[in-house]
């Protein structure tokens, strides 16, 4: 039972405690601001008195070890070890302090935290480092704490993570008026993306949120994506092409040559769009590589190529199946191959073995574009009427064989002066043949076949106009001068005849 007089000092309390205006300033005790091991929590309660009070204790959690209140927010606080301070709604004392506390200490006056700016969204790419920035005004002996919100995590408290996360640290600008606390995610994973709250522990705990959004760059997963095909020719084909990111990718297809896409016969496209390629029907032209490109705004855009290569038995074409040449030329047949996969290609004479590069043949074979294409060519050096006869371009793959005929004969060239000059309407002329030869023509000193010739004409007989010493050099005659010699004696002899028929009556002409 306590003395009168301490009745009467504690009603003096608690009218001191509810008397003036009420303001949103709090009066804190000196020893709050170090003399105590741990940090300050703030509830509300209920004096026994039945004054509202606000209750400041010490938080272990915010700064160390030591006894007294928890958490941020409202809620009786036990006192520490020292003696909790209750504090009146009009921010007076109304019990509790340390007994060493000095009493020109009491009251001092200090305005609330205030948040100064808004947290930054942030938008970073997975892999990068981020911060952000949380600034504070007249924070005094409050603590600044971050947390996930999504994943209602603490991750620091003043100085101290609180979070087993080894990516999470957190630093601030003493020099800063405002003091803006940061808080730092290195390499930054997709599931650091969410709201980040940046709480002061008022009595009212104040908050504020920041966003963190997470973009991840898109990556093709070859295990859930076609890789090279092989098909046959008239089938159907499906490619797919899977791709990850955030945001999601985009995916596109384009081949690789730049060529247009035959979805089927009356769909023709220079891109696809979608997740899947579907060709009907396809043929050789369709046959090459396709990129699969998986794009979403975020660099680098990444691809994956896929070969399609379409399967078919070998094709020829013959440009010509009768060739002549001159006896002592060279002359090259050909034949124009497609075939996939690639197919043995070789010549042969009838039904006789394979024809190999000699003294007398020359085998070539190019490639052409697209690779399926083969150019075959053979060349026989100096030809003899030995060499007539049926040749025989073969090609061969897994997937079938066929061959192609040609007839070679050889032509010999007039050998008498007295047949006459030829034109260029020779009888070579009817199988396509270039009619250069021998007669006329500047170009008389090459090959009818475009190839080498093994023999120089005699220039007496290739041009014509050589003069008579050169004939008779060369063992021959001038045939210009021939015929003009002929068709004086002919009009000599013909004038004869006419005066002899006119001065006999007896001779007639029939």
């Amino acid at each position: 039972m306590l003395p009168p007089s301490w009745h009467l000092i504690g009603a003096l309390l608690v009218l001191a405690a509810t008397a003036g205006d009420s303001t949103n300033k709090i009066i804190l005790p000196q020893i709050l601001n170090g003399g105590v091991g741990g940090s300050v929590g703030i509830a509300q309660g209920k004096h026994p008195s039945g004054t509202k009070t606000v209750t400041v204790g010490v938080v272990p959690n915010f700064g160390g070890p030591g006894t007294g209140g928890a958490g941020v927010g409202g809620g009786p606080v036990a006192g520490s070890g020292t003696g909790s301070t209750v504090v009146g709604s009009n921010g007076v004392i109304v019990a509790g302090g340390g007994a060493n506390v000095p009493t020109s200490n009491l009251n001092i006056v200090v305005e609330e935290p205030e948040f100064t700016e808004y947290i930054e969204n942030v938008t970073v790419p997975a892999g990068r480092n981020v911060k952000l920035g949380c600034s504070v005004k007249n924070l005094g002996s409050y603590k600044v704490a971050w947390m996930h919100f999504e994943q209602s995590a603490i991750l620091t408290v003043h100085n101290h993570v609180i979070t087993r996360n080894p990516r999470i640290s957190v630093t601030h600008d003493k020099h800063d008026r405002h003091r803006t606390w940061y808080l730092h995610i290195n390499n930054v994973h997709e599931e650091d993306r969410g709201r980040y709250m940046c709480q002061i522990n008022t009595v009212t705990a104040k908050t504020q949120f920041g966003y963190l959004n997470v973009v991840v760059p898109p990556n093709i997963d070859d295990s859930l994506s076609s890789s090279d095909v092989i098909v046959r020719e008239g089938a159907n084909i499906s490619l797919r092409c899977r791709a990850s990111g955030s945001p999601r990718p985009i995916i596109k297809w384009k081949r690789d040559d730049n060529s247009r896409i035959a979805i089927n016969k009356n769909h023709i496209v220079n891109e696809w769009e979608g997740d899947t390629l579907e060709i009907t029907r396809i043929s050789r032209l369709d046959m090459g590589a396709y990129l699969c490109i998986a794009s979403n705004g975020v660099p680098p855009t990444v691809s994956k190529r896929i070969k399609v290569s379409v399967d078919f038995p070998p094709m020829l074409l013959i440009p010509h199946q009768l060739v002549g040449a001159p006896e002592g030329f060279n002359v090259t047949i050909e034949c124009f191959t497609e075939a996939h996969p690639t197919s043995l290609n070789y010549w042969t004479r009838g039904e006789g073995p394979i024809i190999h590069d000699s003294h007398k043949y020359k085998v070539e074979a190019t490639i052409g574009v697209p690779a399926y294409k083969t150019h075959m060519k053979l060349t026989i050096i100096n030809v003899s009427s030995g060499d007539d006869g049926i040749y025989k371009c073969v090609a061969k793959n897994p997937r079938g064989e066929t061959d192609g005929i040609i007839r070679l004969y050889v032509s010999y060239p007039p050998t008498t002066a007295s047949s006459g000059i030829y034109s260029t309407d020779s009888h070579w002329g009817e199988n396509g043949i270039n009619n250069n030869y021998a007669y006329g023509g500047s170009d008389s000193t090459r090959s009818i076949y475009a190839q080498d010739k093994n023999k120089t004409q005699n220039p007496l007989v290739a041009n014509g106009n050589a003069n008579e010493a050169d004939a008779e050099t060369n063992g021959g005659h001038n045939p210009s001068m021939a015929i003009a010699w002929l068709l004086v004696l002919s009009s000599t002899l013909l004038l004869t005849i006419r005066s002899a028929v006119g001065s006999s009556p007896s001779l007639s002409l029939c």
